[in-house]
């Protein structure tokens, strides 16, 4: 069966103008607004765009530089591109700067469509770990939480509110290729209040009147939903209102909170200690 989207296989360019169209389409997705008119999104480097591929992320255009002809693992992910129907440009690297907006850009980039997960679809079970996210401003703190959801073996993400964006170059390159690994979904906060009523299991939220020792807290073999609040704002009472625990990372010194990541972070490896070992 084939496997090409538009039912032939993409071409091969080569692109040394910073004026041609396809590079000014490809730069636009800096902004917000063009990647969701184009439903793509930049990701940097052999290895990512390798990991995407293999995934099974639609890619829509490979972009490398000239200094990587004859690289055997560049012209295997070129000859894939264009079998399932993306296109493949040859650039200089002025045009690579141009792209990525950094001076020493890497040799490989990949502009993939957009995936978001529907939230009905979201039925955690067993000891399956989630996390909500409400209003998260940062892109460096959601792309650290994607990829420390990656790492401790969560299942995924729930943007609640007005988010950063999960695609943003900013976001993605701080998910250091996890943002392919981690199904993430968005919704408004009354629809996932009413997704919470069935939660089968403990809604957990981190919040500054929870009374309760994160350390304290037996998460036993059910599914856990890890709710963090808003950078500046923690969660708001009706979010909070819908947790069934609240809970505290103590603090010793002379700062009066934590970043936002960290705290995700520290609460998830709590979460999640029983289910993880060194592996010998």
């Amino acid at each position: 069966m084939s496997e090409h989207r538009t039912g032939a296989p993409g071409r091969v360019k080569e692109v040394t103008s910073l004026a041609n169209p396809l590079v000014k389409d490809i730069k636009a997705l800096a902004q917000k607004k063009f990647r969701d008119q184009q439903n793509a999104f930049i990701a940097e480097g052999l290895k990512l765009v390798i990991d995407a591929l293999d995934l099974g992320w639609t890619i829509k255009t490979l972009i490398f530089a000239k200094s990587a002809l004859g690289n055997a693992a560049v012209e295997k992910v070129a000859a894939r591109s264009v079998a399932s129907g993306g296109d493949v440009l040859e650039v200089s690297e002025k045009v690579l700067t141009a792209i990525t907006r950094r001076d020493n850009p890497q040799a490989v980039v990949g502009v993939f469509s957009q995936r978001f997960v529907p939230l009905k679809d979201v039925r955690p079970k067993g000891n399956d770990v989630w996390v909500a996210l409400d209003r998260v401003r940062d892109p460096g703190n959601l792309g650290t939480v994607i990829r420390t959801v990656d790492a401790v073996g969560a299942k995924g993400i729930i943007l609640v509110g007005e988010t950063t964006d999960p695609f943003s170059l900013e976001t993605v390159r701080a998910t250091m290729g996890s943002i392919f690994a981690v199904p993430v979904a968005k919704t408004s906060p009354e629809a996932f209040l009413a997704w919470r009523k069935d939660f089968a299991g403990t809604v957990a939220g981190t919040h500054l009147k929870g009374a309760v020792d994160y350390r304290s807290v037996d998460f036993g073999n059910r599914p856990v939903l890890l709710m963090m609040g808003n950078e500046q704002q923690g969660l708001p009472d009706n979010l909070a209102d819908a947790c069934d625990k609240l809970l505290r990372i103590p603090q010793a010194g002379r700062a009066d909170s934590l970043n936002l990541a960290v705290a995700t972070g520290v609460m998830l490896f709590e979460i999640r200690r029983n289910a993880l070992t060194l592996s010998a």
